[in-house]
């Protein structure tokens, strides 16, 4: 079994990812979150670094493994190491598990980012950011030409989840835009974009309002599903750089 060290790893998801020059939330903390002693023997990858996606990595991978994850440990703050904290800390320390988030950094990167890989797997075949976030270009869009019903089956076979649809534009998509998670509260900039579709993965009760009155089909395929594309990618593609095996964990939430 091949293995890399966990310092030459880093340094290139952090230069890969860009990860000291992305802006985000002060508690994602980006970058390695936890570290181990041995070199890293394999990556699983997640969308949440929960008690049950820790669970299962202590459970089935050896030392040495790194979770590579969109949502890290942290996002509660800066608190005492007590609680669902101290459980999770201590069970990757006593087996020896790494640990690395990427938040913002891997939404927008321009090959493996959630929003570009989920763009291009609807059909979109050259996607541009049409938002911004902190000043930097956000979002995946292009054009598009189908129905917005096989869209909605689309989604439904690439994520496996359940899809909702609120039908405030027109029954044929051209102009198609992506943020995956939570960005609901982004159908303005979809329709200041000039797109008649947007998908994202969850938002508000009164963005089905927004979303009918600003003539923009809105799906919302969930937080959790549209996020497990861009892990998977970025962990391929780490994997293949450094002839290490990974695998990606699911832990659906059903949001």
């Amino acid at each position: 079994m091949k293995s890399a060290p966990l310092h030459d790893l880093v340094t290139y998801l952090d230069e890969y990812l860009r990860v000291t020059e992305v802006p985000d939330h002060d508690a994602a903390l980006n970058g390695l979150q936890v570290q181990c002693e041995g070199p890293i023997t394999g990556i699983v990858a997640a969308v949440d670094a929960s008690q049950r996606t820790i669970d299962r990595v202590v459970a089935e991978c050896p030392s040495g493994t790194m979770l590579l994850v969109h949502h890290g440990l942290f996002w509660d703050g800066n608190l005492p190491v007590r609680g669902r904290r101290y459980l999770r800390l201590k069970a990757l320390l006593d087996h020896d598990i790494a640990v690395y988030g990427a938040h913002i950094p891997l939404d927008i990167h321009p090959e493996v980012g959630n929003n570009v890989v989920l763009a291009r797997q609807l059909g979109i075949l050259d996607p541009t950011p049409f938002d911004t976030y902190r000043g930097i270009p956000f979002g995946a869009s292009g054009h598009l030409i189908m129905s917005r019903d096989t869209l909605l089956a689309r989604l439904v076979e690439l994520l496996g989840a359940r899809v909702h649809l609120i039908p405030g534009g027109p029954e044929t998509t051209t102009r198609v835009g992506v943020i995956t998670g939570a960005a609901g509260n982004r159908i303005q900039a979809a329709a200041d974009a000039g797109l008649d579709t947007f998908v994202t993965g969850e938002g508000a009760h009164h963005t089905a309002f927004d979303a009918l009155e600003l003539g923009v089909n809105v799906l919302y395929a969930g937080h959790y599903a549209t996020e497990t594309v861009g892990v998977k990618a970025l962990a391929e593609h780490v994997a293949k750089q450094f002839g290490v095996k990974w695998e990606f964990h699911d832990h659906p939430t059903g949001l």
